[in-house]
């Protein structure tokens, strides 16, 4: 069953959830169907919640590609297909390698991820799926990363579980926001190419 257990609502009453959604539409090009699944049926300070956790990720301090690795491997873990999909989209409009993020369910052989990635995503594969640490991994990792970076990627895994168990929960999938990403993506390269 693709839809999900609570039917979308399309046209919220208040003027403030008419906002977000004109917001959500213009960022993504649609209204998610998180927003018009559950966070439009909880108060605004649970959607906020979330929100929030999209700004504290802009005080990390680990490189944006290595968060949306960690990010699209425990969705990856998961099978949160909507998370997958709206991250796949960042990495696209942010231009970042997509030959990595292809890779990534094979990083253990992929000549694309050097040793620091790989124990890095050693350690979010084993907590993602396991749920446990090993002291011996979890010092292979600290020989890469510094105490700040170490609780950042725990950070990140936490918070990818809480938007994976949403859309899990409400048998929400993809939006298929990278489609609406790579034609973003062409239009703009279209726009820059010079008429001969």
């Amino acid at each position: 069953m693709d839809s999900p257990f609570l039917a979308p609502i399309e046209k919220p009453r208040s003027f403030l959830w008419k906002m977000l959604y004109s917001f959500t539409r213009r960022r993504f090009g649609k209204v998610i169907t998180p927003i018009k699944v559950m966070a439009v049926r909880l108060p605004l300070a649970f959607g906020s919640f979330s929100g929030k956790i999209g700004q504290l990720d802009k005080k990390l301090q680990l490189p944006p590609e290595t968060v949306m690795l960690i990010r699209e491997r425990v969705a990856q873990i998961n099978v949160c297909l909507f998370c997958i999909d709206i991250g796949r989209a960042h990495t696209i409009m942010s231009a970042m390698n997509q030959a990595k993020f292809d890779a990534l369910p094979e990083y253990e052989t992929s000549t694309l991820f050097d040793r620091k990635e790989k124990v890095l995503l050693d350690f979010v594969t084993i907590l993602a799926r396991d749920r446990k640490m090993e002291h011996e991994l979890f010092e292979k990792l600290a020989q890469h990363y510094d105490e700040r970076s170490i609780c950042e990627i725990v950070w990140i895994v936490a918070t990818e579980f809480y938007y994976n168990i949403s859309n899990i929960g409400l048998n929400i999938h993809s939006d298929m926001i990278c489609d609406i990403a790579y034609k973003k993506m062409h239009q703009t390269a279209d726009n820059l190419v010079p008429n001969l």
